[in-house]
């Protein structure tokens, strides 16, 4: 979710209110749109129909409302929360007063729900109802209630941010408080139901919404009581304390939770110790663990740590980080919700530092990994995120590998809408040196600095396709301020003029270009950030990788999908040369799925494979030499939306 660090003493950046950022046209203009008219309505859909999600009615229930079972799993609860905090989102933009009578709806629900004491989780709270006397607060450790309580509290802070009404506000103080006496109570029976930790994440902007120092004493609490866990493993990030940890293992999502909460205390706390694991920790899942897509979590299943001498600190992970550099393609995991947890941290990390590293790895998960877990019908989904798809597997995996309408673990899904609904409170920051421009597309912006001084911008540009940005200031301060615009660490050879005059010397690829002046009303800023094709190889130790490049234009990375092949050619035969010339050409297909996205468009090289289902381990080498093919390559998120398909992001070398 999105952070008020307005009073953080210890971040260096405050995000601009929410509906402070309009889209105006473009790429997050058209995903916000339909973001609006179809993934939120689709979703309120999906939960009141009983016989699929049963989303809705688990709270009718557990009111006393309506005769049933709980049916879902356990953290359903806070998936319904998700997609309420997407709901603020786009209230928070358009105003619409429908959204607004049906958040009020929700609200008297979950009031009616949620017990006196501040307890809420409808699998235990229908039980209880039921007179099931084995029904206890926390008495599974996989029950998901604090995880569930986390987002009922995020949510709401967002909520009164939106509509300065405190009625959701008061449910997720009542849900704090009890978190708050249950720890004073049974601090370690806390720690070890710190499953998929969005509570540490929530405490804290419950503080920081409310000013309510018990909240930072839990947060920091939460922190600490980790180490009272005794028996822990890696898949839920306790087998050591949390200052030990220099590498991330086990369940990815739990991970990035964990690393975006502490993030939150540290901002409040300055606390060294928590930024210097932290620190640890993003060079090793960025540097050796994470996907060219941002994507976190490369296995289904596995042993962490699997090569130990010492076997008693083995244990099972699942969809988890693995190995440094174990970054399997066909069964690469990357759940969308380790995506978003990715995001969420490098986040924070930018509020904390102003360093655009941690910014370049937000948008690279935006433009990739997270917005992939969605079709652009706005209503199909994936669980995982794979970087090659092969038909007719010898194995069976866990998730569908094409998008479904509903996933049973339907966590993903609420994530992204929530996400999109809130891109536009990622575009922009501020400091007291000015206004820093995080993100690049069409919008308008209008707030006010830190120093209370109104300030209005223009910013026009079709990024991602072009990388031409026009910033043109209608409303500044009377004194000087800063404009400080990121020059992604990709972006050679950028160019600034302000005002038609160009400006030197020229912006350092990977930090923020500040222009500090007395703006008038009027004047303009343009940023040329060139978009040449890129192709790129990783590190030798990436085993499935070897001799392969992937391919990237701007932040976006692409695929060859068999759509765009003859029929009998399939994307494992395709070779890439060294030379290739891309040329980047926008798809023309009226009322398609595509319509719209740049492809990438070149000649390759091809070889037959071996047909058949049954073949061989070993064979021959291939004779046949390597003839011409045309290619033409789409944006990695937006495969799988004409139908069954092959898929990969990697292709192998041609010298």
């Amino acid at each position: 979710m999105l952070t008020d660090t307005s009073s953080s003493p210890y971040a260096r950046l405050r995000g601009v209110p929410l509906g402070a950022v309009r889209w105006t046209e473009g790429f997050w203009h058209d995903h916000f749109q339909r973001c609006c008219d179809v993934m939120v309505p689709n979703m309120w859909q999906v939960w009141q129909d009983d016989d699929l999600s049963h989303g809705l009615a688990n709270f009718q229930i557990a009111a006393g409302e309506k005769e049933g079972n709980h049916a879902g799993p356990q953290w359903q609860d806070g998936d319904f929360y998700k997609w309420l905090e997407g709901v603020v989102a786009v209230y928070a933009v358009t105003k619409d007063e429908n959204l607004d009578r049906l958040m009020d709806e929700l609200i008297d629900l979950l009031g009616r729900v949620q017990r006196e004491d501040g307890y809420i989780h409808t699998p235990v709270l229908i039980k209880q109802r039921q007179g099931r006397i084995a029904a206890q607060e926390f008495g599974e450790r996989l029950d998901f209630e604090t995880y569930n309580m986390g987002h009922l509290i995020t949510t709401a802070c967002l909520h009164y941010r939106a509509t300065g009404k405190e009625s959701l506000l008061a449910l997720a103080k009542k849900a704090a408080d009890y978190l708050y006496r249950f720890y004073i109570e049974a601090a370690s029976e806390l720690a070890r139901n710190a499953i998929c930790p969005s509570h540490y994440m929530a405490v804290i902007e419950l503080y920081r919404t409310t000013h309510d120092r018990r909240y930072l004493e839990l947060g920091q609490n939460l922190v600490e009581i980790r180490d009272l866990v005794t028996g822990g493993g890696d898949d839920n990030q306790d087998r050591l304390p949390f200052r030990q940890q220099t590498t991330a293992a086990g369940h990815a999502v739990r991970a990035n939770y964990l690393y975006a909460g502490v993030a939150d205390v540290y901002a409040e706390t300055g606390d060294a110790s928590l930024l210097a694991t932290l620190e640890k920790l993003w060079e090793n899942v960025v540097y050796e663990k994470m996907y060219i897509t941002g994507g976190c979590g490369a296995l289904y299943d596995g042993a962490s740590p699997d090569g130990s001498p010492d076997q008693a600190t083995i244990t099972r992970v699942h969809q988890s980080y693995g190995r440094e550099y174990q970054l399997p393609n066909v069964t690469a995991y990357n759940e969308t919700c380790a995506n978003i947890g990715n995001m969420l941290w490098n986040w924070r990390m930018l509020n904390i530092t102003g360093e655009a590293r941690f910014a370049d790895i937000l948008e690279l998960v935006l433009y990739n990994s997270a917005l992939s877990s969605i079709g652009l019908d706005g209503k199909s989904f994936f669980y995982t995120n794979t970087l090659r798809q092969v038909d007719d597997l010898p194995f069976e995996l866990r998730w569908s590998r094409q998008r479904e309408h509903y996933i049973s673990c339907f966590c993903c899904p609420p994530n992204i809408v929530r996400t999109l609904a809130e891109v536009g409170g990622y575009a922009y920051s501020l400091s007291d040196e000015g206004v820093w421009v995080n993100l690049y597309g069409s919008n308008t912006l209008e707030t006010v600095l830190l120093n209370g001084e109104p300030l209005k911008l223009t910013l026009e540009t079709n990024y991602p396709w072009d990388g031409a940005v026009k910033i043109t200031v209608n409303e500044g301060p009377t004194g000087e301020f800063g404009l400080l615009l990121r020059i992604p660490g990709w972006a050679e050879g950028v160019t600034v003029r302000v005002n038609g005059e160009v400006v030197s010397p020229n912006p350092v690829p990977g930090q923020y270009f500040k222009l500090l002046r007395k703006w008038s009303a009027g004047d303009t800023v343009e940023l040329d950030l060139p978009l040449p094709v890129r192709l790129l190889e990783a590190h030798p130790l990436v085993e499935e990788t070897r001799n392969h490049v992937a391919v990237m234009r701007g932040p976006v990375v692409y695929c060859l999908e068999s759509p765009d092949l003859d029929t009998n050619v399939r994307p494992s035969e395709v070779f890439m040369p060294r030379d290739i010339a891309f040329h980047p050409q926008p798809v023309n297909s009226p009322d398609g799925p595509l319509e719209g996205v740049v492809a990438l468009e070149g000649r390759a090289r091809m070889v037959p494979e071996q047909r058949g289902k049954v073949q061989p381990f070993l064979r021959g080498l291939r004779t046949a030499s390597l003839s011409e093919i045309d290619i033409k390559m789409v944006p990695y998120y937006a495969w799988a939306n004409r139908g069954k398909s092959e898929m990969t992001v990697w292709l192998p070398l041609v010298w």
